[in-house]
């Protein structure tokens, strides 16, 4: 194929792309539209229970309901996937009596939810229903239905469920945070469902990251710049900053690699038998423990500081920041190496 012909070929299949996406986009803004009362009901439903969402489906339902279950979990609502079919064959023994089933089908006439519905009602739970039509049997036997209505699937032949499970998606996405919403979910709570991953990292704490305790390198503000860099700590891995302090303990300075670099530039060897607090960083950049560490990488950023200590309510520093360790929250696009002469060598800074 030629490269006008391939080049053509692109751009009918971006054309048509953009239609897909139209499509969808159509059917949403139409269930939007026509939503109702019903949502109210399910959700309240939801709310009332304190059992757990058993989440229901057979074929792309199905796909669509384990990606609502971890939706749920994520946001505060406890909830597990009921496979249709193994439901039959022993698997409807994890039902509590609390617990509430959402079951998914654009027909709401599925042989398997047909066969399931029986022996749901029997055992007592709440049956609710996301489904494309009211005269189905789901809608009929459901305690609630939110009833999305008529559509026409993106699928060039109308077939594929497409626009039917983008909708189903979108209506579960609704529910859970509407529950979240209504329970009063807090980015505190969030955070502990996501201890890991990079969403999990910006929702943490300096606390996860600081360096601490023996990792910290400290010393009065009165020894000298000899005795500080012979006798302070550098167990663990080495950082280019000295937390310095007062007499109660409290940081009054901060003293680093391109500290002691400036110093040797301007050749201050008399400087090297004097107090610190001479030629230490004053009043440095801090934050306090418990702050979020978006929080502190903002200041990093604001400030183009490589190591932000942290401290408690007293000013006495409990950890440190350093650059070193946080270049995993960083997208490698967003940084950048610049050679600084007022500083140590290489700096690691944010693009502007």
């Amino acid at each position: 194929m030629s490269r006008t012909a391939q080049s053509h070929l692109h751009s009918d299949l971006v054309t048509y792309a953009r239609s897909v996406l139209s499509a969808e986009a159509q059917a949403l803004e139409s269930v939007a539209v026509r939503l109702d009362g019903s949502f109210g009901q399910v959700a309240q439903f939801l709310l009332d229970r304190n059992g757990r969402i058993a989440v229901s489906g057979v074929g792309k339902s199905a796909d669509v309901g384990r990606k609502l279950v971890g939706t749920f979990n994520s946001t505060g609502s406890r909830s597990y996937f009921l496979d249709a079919t193994g439901a039959l064959h022993g698997d409807l023994g994890m039902l509590h009596p609390d617990d509430v089933v959402l079951l998914l089908s654009h027909s709401g006439e599925s042989d398997e939810i047909r066969r399931l519905l029986p022996p749901l009602q029997e055992l007592g739970p709440i049956l609710l229903a996301i489904t494309g039509t009211a005269v189905g049997m789901l809608a009929q036997r459901a305690d609630a239905a939110i009833v999305y209505g008529p559509l026409i699937e993106a699928c060039p032949l109308s077939l594929a469920p497409s626009s039917s499970t983008t909708i189903m998606m979108a209506l579960g996405d609704a529910l859970a945070f509407s529950l979240s919403r209504e329970r009063g979910l807090t980015a505190e709570q969030f955070a502990r469902f996501h201890p890991a991953g990079s969403l999990g990292r910006k929702l943490a704490n300096v606390e996860a990251y600081m360096r601490c305790g023996a990792a910290l390198r400290t010393a009065p503000a009165e020894s000298t710049v000899r005795s500080v860099f012979t006798t302070a700590s550098r167990r663990g891995r080495r950082t280019g900053a000295i937390l310095l302090l007062d007499s109660a303990g409290r940081l009054c300075g901060l003293f680093t690699d391109s500290d002691l670099a400036r110093l040797f530039e301007r050749r201050g060897d008399e400087s090297f038998d004097r107090p610190i607090r001479e030629v230490m960083s004053r009043d440095p950049w801090t934050v306090a423990e418990g702050s979020r560490l978006t929080e502190a990488l903002e200041i990093m950023r604001a400030h183009k500081i490589s190591e932000l200590p942290v401290v408690d309510r007293d000013g006495k520093p409990v950890g440190l920041l350093d650059i070193t360790d946080l270049l995993e929250l960083v997208p490698a696009s967003d940084l950048m190496l610049e050679w600084d002469d007022s500083a140590s060598p290489v700096r690691i800074r944010r693009s502007a």
